[in-house]
């Protein structure tokens, strides 16, 4: 196989990598135990791709059950160039509406009981990893170029929330004030654990919903979040093929 330029991990809505040749697919023994889902790799417009599902192949675990120490250490056995998180996340800024594509440069971590990190379980040789900036400048850089046209915004402070339920309108209110502009489930610990490992990571988030409270709905519908996401996905699709076109 060609070296891996990139491995992506996917979110909800998005379990497979359209246009993928594949060479190989299946789970990945770790430190950490066995991936949750198995770890396709093979060659997308020319270059070395990997892709792994964190809910599984059809959503069947929790953001607080995913494996995130097992998927990261998967994803950094192939030594890939760089790591895109792709995450559906609700929004609390009104100028990213259902179906935009951001990329966060920054996050607030509110999830707890989660293993969080390899220090303890690995001889890792730095135990307080700076998280100032949570994700790879270089990599960002690359994706802003890429997804001129496409992004909707270029920024944006993500609050990661335990999950599985979705927020009440007052947690909503509480982000809001913390500055969030987005909330998901499963930002981190993977930011953490690939700064442990040293990867060029960085997340691309999909608007699935407005956040619980802010335009007055009564229940958020999971089949327009679904819908949305769909939409969402197919332009993140557009920019990771762009990116790899213009990988030096």
């Amino acid at each position: 196989m060609k070296t891996v330029d990139l491995v992506i991990i996917g979110g909800t809505g998005f379990y497979q990598l359209d246009g993928l040749d594949l060479e190989r697919q299946e789970p990945v023994e770790t430190p950490f135990g066995m991936t949750q889902a198995p770890l396709a790799a093979g060659t997308l417009r020319g270059r070395g791709v990997a892709f792994l599902p964190r809910h599984g192949p059809g959503h069947e675990i929790a953001p607080h059950q995913v494996n995130y120490r097992a998927n990261v250490w998967a994803c950094s056995s192939l030594s890939p160039r760089h790591f895109v998180s792709i995450n559906a996340v609700g929004s609390l800024n009104w100028d990213m509406p259902p179906r935009s594509v951001v990329l966060p440069d920054q996050l607030i971590d509110y999830t707890w009981g989660r293993e969080h990190s390899f220090v303890g379980a690995l001889p890792l040789s730095e135990m307080y990893v700076d998280m100032t900036e949570p994700y790879c400048s270089e990599l960002r850089r690359k994706i802003l170029q890429a997804g001129q046209g496409i992004l909707s915004a270029k920024s944006g402070v993500l609050g990661v929330a335990q999950g599985p339920r979705l927020e009440t309108a007052a947690e909503i209110n509480r982000l809001a004030h913390d500055g969030c502009d987005l909330v998901g489930m499963t930002g981190m610990p993977e930011a953490g654990l690939a700064r442990e490992l040293e990867l060029s990571y960085a997340s691309i988030c999909i608007v699935a919903n407005r956040a619980a409270g802010l335009d007055g709905q009564q229940a958020i519908s999971m089949d327009q979040i679904f819908s949305n996401i769909s939409q969402g996905a197919a332009r993140v699709l557009s920019i990771i093929e762009r990116l790899l076109d213009h990988m030096d």
